[in-house]
């Protein structure tokens, strides 16, 4: 390990952590002006209908209204595969709690009471609010004009309720099938949504000056607000300012563009500033969900235990807009074809539309429920063919050199090693055997998931005093990398202490291009460009220290504080003193960087409408746990929880642990409570906390941690991703781990106690979907693709 990557390595405080424990954050929520509105949406009550009138005179007289804005306000669509999302609904309607219109007021009461005085009419249309319906061939369809709209990445097939299709077909998957020798085994699943619930809601503030928008946002990608909000105004990007105050929490909820456009139009045709908040209610009903999913996996075994060919389908709700989803769907050919070696693969991922609030990312997308399954479906192979789980996997895990999915060759030999590590993990936290008639249940389930790299940007600023600053479009979501991992890389580079190394908000004005913070990407991406930009200081300091000491710029080195002269201590200066001499002779130093994805190949003509072929760094997890059915209440309890993640480098492990933590806990609630769905009239039926159930404090367990470093990875010092990983293996390992103490197969999510009691009353079928057709696996499209 390189000297710089020592030096990095720190178990750090997280700096914002006191201000945020006694409560003197402000973030977006809390931030107000002089002059500030508040402003309110006009939702629709009803899930698919046509405006036959919408009338705001009225509402626009009320007392204290300074601005009301419709369709006609902002004529852009926007998406990320597909332009097919309005600001405001304009002709039809496509779900419960669809903005119609909106009103900024001096007070949120006087905003409220222009809505109740908007006259609307809707005429109500056909609705589709499960994906059986919508698939089904005499389906309304909720875009009736979609081969009218704007593709925004090439690829992907679509066509009736489909909103888009990745595929992957690598090998004659049907030969394989028609063999003699092989087992096939087949299991159909089914998971419900889940809300991210960040304890900040979506917010935003927005100002209108000299021509410009200045967005305040609780976001976690400041330039797709910025882009987005331009596209669906019909104005340059240019013409935008997004700067981002601490966030709240985001798990992939604002890994979007939500109501910073609404606040924007306001702000400008009343001239004041401007400030939305959803209410809980409305971020519950309207939140951008872990998608409903089903799923069928099909695999065939070889005699000698290999995995001959797999097949796979996954259907995605998307809900009323492509969204996010369309881009999920690359997901699944990683994460269903990402575990093991597959002797040929057919994956199929499909976005599909109902009339339901749009869905979208959340931590680990659809990763953690596509882990769920297939490792299901790897113990049911298990079992079919008589040998143990563990076996099975140690055989067939993915390793050096073994092709995944699409192609792609893996490097490293990383998941047996950390199979061995649990293994002894697991010797270490024994659980007593139980002796109150409640079922014991044990399962290790193996993960792979990804950093999502993508472009980034970073400037280092040297500051005459000798600290420096960072600036990045990096975002704070409450993972502590911007306040951690990147402040470490920098102050390694050039010999400063992390508490040396502030770190600029997020302003689009300020600093370059960023994709957004999550999937992993803070420490890798925007660390690979903040290490490019301190190696660019780095080199500028060391020319002025040379002329300064009059040494050769090799014979010098940066350490605690300090430019020495190799091998002579105390024969330089400070660092301050460098900085501050080039400031004034030469001009203040700065150094700038880049990062963007390194394009790692996947086999060529295997992979349709992907927009992530292969993984630059994939990223793997291990996960073992003991639970406790109770068979008359149905109640399962963690007894014990154990993890081994591959991290790359730990920068920070005790960071890493801290995420770890908290990413088994959100996965507890996925696995065990959190149960999302939507109702009969299309409205999501759990809108408040009373509920809604999230894992309380007794429902945490301790983790037993051990982090797998010296995997290869293109991160900055060989760092990988870790907060969103952790959440990745959660579902599945509970899942197999009731299996086992039951007996009973589990084929859905969340194992809530009425449906565990079912499973062991045999009153709960497995899930059988006649809408994903059987041809082994029917791949082909609906007629009217």
């Amino acid at each position: 390990m390189s000297e710089v990557a020592e030096r990095a390595v720190q178990n750090l405080r997280r700096r914002d952590a006191r201000d945020k424990l006694m409560g003197r954050t402000r973030y977006t929520i809390d931030r107000g002006d002089r002059g500030m509105l508040h402003a309110a949406l006009l939702r629709s009550d009803i899930a698919s209908g046509k405006i036959r009138r919408l009338d705001v005179s009225r509402a626009a007289a009320m007392p204290g209204v300074r601005a009301i804005a419709t369709a006609a306000d902002a004529p852009g669509r926007a998406g990320l595969g597909i332009a097919d999302h309005p600001l405001f609904a304009t002709d039809i309607v496509r779900y419960c709690g669809e903005p119609i219109a909106a009103v900024a007021a001096d007070t949120e009461a006087q905003a409220k009471a222009a809505l109740a005085a908007i006259a609307v009419e809707i005429e109500p249309l056909p609705a589709v609010l499960g994906m059986a319906h919508a698939l089904a061939e005499d389906a309304p369809l909720v875009h009736p004009d979609w081969p009218s709209y704007e593709l925004l990445h090439a690829g992907g097939k679509r066509g009736g309720n489909v909103a888009w299709e990745a595929s992957v077909d690598r090998g004659d998957v049907d030969a394989v099938f028609a063999r003699d020798d092989v087992t096939i085994v087949e299991t159909d699943f089914e998971v419900c949504r889940q809300n991210h619930v960040s304890f900040e809601p979506r917010a935003t503030v927005a100002h209108f000056e000299d021509g410009r928008f200045h967005i305040e946002s609780s976001t976690q990608v400041p330039w797709t607000v910025r882009n987005t909000t331009a596209t669906v105004l019909g104005i340059p990007p240019s013409a935008v300012r997004v700067t981002v105050p601490p966030v709240g929490g985001g798990f992939g909820l604002k890994f979007d563009c939500a109501l910073e456009p609404f606040a924007a139009i306001l702000a400008r045709k009343s001239g004041r500033p401007v400030r939305l908040v959803n209410s809980r209610r409305e971020e519950m009903e309207t939140c951008l969900f872990r998608e409903n999913a089903q799923i069928r996996i099909r695999s065939a075994i070889a005699p000698d235990g290999t995995i001959a060919g797999r097949e796979a389908v996954v259907l995605m709700d998307c809900g009323a807009y492509g969204g996010e989803q369309v881009f999920l769907t690359t997901m699944t050919a990683h994460t269903l074809g990402g575990n093991y070696k597959l002797g040929a693969a057919r994956i199929v991922s499909r976005a599909v539309y109902t009339n339901t609030a749009p869905n979208g990312a959340f931590r680990a997308c659809n990763g953690v429920y596509n882990t769920f399954a297939l490792e299901r479906h790897t113990d049911e192979i298990a079992a079919r063919i008589g040998t143990a789980p563990d076996a099975f996997r140690r055989l067939n895990v993915i390793g050096d050199g073994d092709l995944g999915a699409t192609g792609q060759v893996f490097e490293g030999e990383v998941l047996r090693p950390m199979m061995a590590k649990m293994e002894t993990l697991r010797a270490q936290t024994p659980v007593a055997p139980l002796s109150d008639g409640r079922l014991h249940g044990r399962a290790t389930t193996v993960g792979t998931w990804f950093v999502f790299t993508g472009p980034s940007a970073a400037t280092v600023n040297m500051n005459a005093d000798g600290s420096a600053t960072l600036v990045t479009s990096g975002v704070e979501i409450g993972s502590g990398s911007t306040q951690q991992a990147l402040p470490q890389i920098v102050a390694a580079i050039l010999g400063l202490s992390p508490e040396q190394v502030t770190v600029r908000a997020a302003d689009t004005d300020a600093a370059g291009y960023d994709v957004g913070v999550g999937g992993g990407r803070t420490t890798v991406s925007l660390g690979a460009a903040s290490r490019t930009a301190a190696l660019d200081v780095r080199t500028k300091l060391l020319k002025v220290a040379s002329d300064m000491l009059e040494a050769a710029s090799e014979d010098l080195v940066l350490a605690d504080g300090r430019i020495e002269i190799a091998g002579a201590k105390g024969s330089g200066l400070s660092i301050a003193e460098v900085a501050s001499h080039a400031q004034l002779h030469l001009g203040p130093i700065a150094g700038t960087g880049a990062f963007a994805a390194a394009n790692t190949p996947a086999m060529a003509g295997c992979c349709a409408g992907h927009f992530i072929e292969a993984l630059d760094i994939p990223v793997f997890a291990v996960h073992d746990c003991d639970i406790a059915v109770d068979p008359d209440t149905g109640h399962v309890e963690v007894l014990a929880y154990r993890v081994v993640q591959d991290v790359g480098k730990a920068l920070n492990p005790r960071a890493i642990h801290g995420q770890v933590q908290g990413g088994v806990v959100q996965g507890l609630g996925y696995a065990l409570h959190e149960e999302a769905d939507v109702g009969p009239t299309g409205q999501i039926r759990q809108n408040s906390f009373e509920t809604y159930r999230v894992p309380l404090a007794g429902d945490v367990v301790p983790v037993a941690i051990e982090l797998h470093e010296g995997a290869p990875s293109i991160g900055p010092l060989g760092t990988k991703g870790a907060g969103e990983v952790p959440i990745l293996n959660v579902g599945a390992t509970i899942a197999c781990a009731v299996a086992n103490a039951t007996g009973k197969a589990v084929h859905a999510l969340p194992l809530t106690p009425p449906k565990v009691l079912a499973l062991l009353l045999d009153s709960a079928p497995p899930p059988r979907f006649a809408h994903i057709k059987d041809r082994h696996i029917d791949n082909r499209l609906p007629p009217d693709f």
